[in-house]
């Protein structure tokens, strides 16, 4: 096979980090090629190089073996670059069709030639497995079909070069697996596919070839066929693959949280977006909550958090919180780890010491009475950096410059520090490294030991049946059941998470 495109001793500093530090990379037409290490190690800032966001301080991008340089990704582009990014950039308002052609359009005259358009794109749908329905919005797509809408984009532009982002990151196993089963339809067709990931066991499953890099520099280029998931591990991040699981029976009497048929209407009524939902949690005790994105879990913690209206009621330590604002319900001890950690954890562009006051506003260290005490709060966040090995220069470090995983456990460590009663925890370990997940899993771990009351959402199966006491599922807004993760599997909870048992 000929190589699409090579890597040489690619460098990149940025302000007190080195970023990449001679990663070398070489890939192939028609295999896929795994990129993994922990976060922060350099995979982001290097797919970046190849795609024209950023430019190398030293090193040199090879694409069918002639020499490039990148300014932009628009010059990445007409080299047949694409990328899939994990945040989805697409319009709401627009059309499928309409996203996929946007900037590219085809004219007839001085008009877009819908008719063209919509002829190459179902083609290229039919000719990779692809299903989209054109004339749909996107806002009324779920998070696989946006994603099939991000890949026909960058096919519809010429790419012959595809790069993944972690991928898999908000996808249940159907959704895998129909990913999977495109991408084996890009691969036969000779494209040349990175695919950067955390899950190891999906890189093993659909990767042909594995490049591993730690602390920004190359340590490894395996192929899958030669490795396990463990020794992958151990690459990365010096230790074995840590296991989502929990120790001994650690529930108490005291009920932390009890909602009683909490159900929130929609604004047309029609379907209730969750209806009748009723469940205990008591202290010491995980809860899973299991389901399809968009089946009602995200309206659930929000009608917890104090985010929605709903009719029926909810207590806290046996007292209603149903007539109390965000803020009144985290001064009483309710915690929040956030779905998307930089549109609603963080304020990207401000230093993490800023990030630390969010949501502590009315609270030590960071209030002193009435006034800001902006002392405590630095060497607070410092403290947080420290306990959960958030890798940043210091505090005054801008959000936006740390890697997902360390702005992932910056956010655990703010909630953590005040130790809620209650913590609702919404994907916490989404698209971090093996390494971050295990020091995440540990805080939860030691949180339910204490005490803690935990709601846990994630659409990593073996997450929730590794760390819950009890797993409920929701299809539909609707808890549908109730099971034992000691006696489920997860093609079994897959299976009631789509209506399938």
């Amino acid at each position: 096979m000929s190589v699409a495109v090579e890597l040489r001793h690619i460098s990149k500093r940025f302000p007190g980090v080195i970023a990449n530090k001679d990663v070398s990379m070489s890939v192939e037409t028609g295999t896929v090629h795994a990129l993994v290490g922990e976060n922060g190690a350099g995979k982001s800032t290097v797919m970046k190089i190849l795609y024209g966001m950023q430019r190398p301080d030293s090193g040199e991008i090879l694409v069918n073996g002639s020499a490039v340089h990148f300014k932009n990704p628009n010059d990445a582009i007409e080299a047949s670059i694409g990328m899939v990014h994990q945040h989805f950039m697409l319009a709401d308002n627009f059309t499928v069709l309409e996203n996929i052609i946007l900037g590219s359009e085809p004219k007839k005259g001085i008009t877009i030639d819908f008719v063209a358009a919509r002829a190459k794109v179902m083609a290229m749908a039919a000719q990779y497995g692809l299903e989209i329905d054109p004339d749909i919005l996107v806002e009324e797509l779920g998070v696989g079909p946006r994603q099939r809408v991000e890949i026909l984009k960058v096919l519809y532009r010429g790419a012959r070069i595809l790069i993944f982002d972690e991928p898999t990151a908000v996808l249940v196993p159907q959704e895998v697996d129909d990913l999977f089963k495109a991408l084996e339809g890009l691969r036969s067709e000779g494209m040349a596919i990175i695919f950067i990931s955390h899950k190891l066991d999906e890189v093993l499953r659909v990767a042909d070839y594995v490049t591993v890099i730690r602390a920004g520099s190359t340590v490894a280029e395996v192929k899958s066929k030669d490795v396990t998931a463990r020794q992958l591990a151990e690459l990365m991040v010096g230790s074995e693959l840590p296991q989502p699981t929990t120790h001994g029976v650690t529930r108490r009497e005291q009920v932390t949280l009890a909602l009683n048929n909490v159900t929130i209407a929609t604004s047309t009524g029609s379907r209730d977006l969750i209806s009748h939902i009723s469940f205990e949690l008591h202290a010491g005790e995980v809860v899973g909550i299991a389901g399809v994105e968009g089946n009602g879990q995200a309206e659930l913690v929000e009608a917890i958090l104090g985010l929605r209206e709903y009719t029926g009621s909810i207590s806290f330590n046996n007292a209603s919180i149903d007539h109390l604002s965000v803020a009144d319900r985290h001064d009483l001890g309710i915690g929040f780890i956030p779905e998307d950690r930089q549109r609603q954890g963080l304020m990207m562009n401000s230093p993490l010491w800023e990030n630390r006051i969010l949501g502590h506003q009315r609270s030590k260290p960071v209030m002193r009475g009435f006034i800001l005490d902006k002392n405590a709060t630095i060497a607070d966040t410092a403290r947080i950096m420290e306990e959960f090995d958030v890798r940043a220069p210091g505090p005054h470090t801008l959000a936006t410059a740390l890697s997902g995983g360390n702005q992932q456990k910056f956010i655990v460590g703010r909630e953590m520090s005040k130790a809620p009663a209650l913590l609702v925890a919404s994907h916490p370990t989404r698209g971090v490294d093996v390494g971050a997940q295990g020091a995440i899993w540990e805080e939860l771990r030691q949180a339910r030991e204490k005490g803690m009351a935990i709601v846990l959402i994630s659409a990593d199966l073996e997450e929730l049946i590794g760390m819950s006491d009890r797993l409920l599922v929701m299809l539909r807004g609707v808890v549908t059941a109730e099971l034992d993760p000691a006696k489920t599997t997860p093609e079994q909870l897959g299976s009631a998470m789509t209506g399938a048992a």
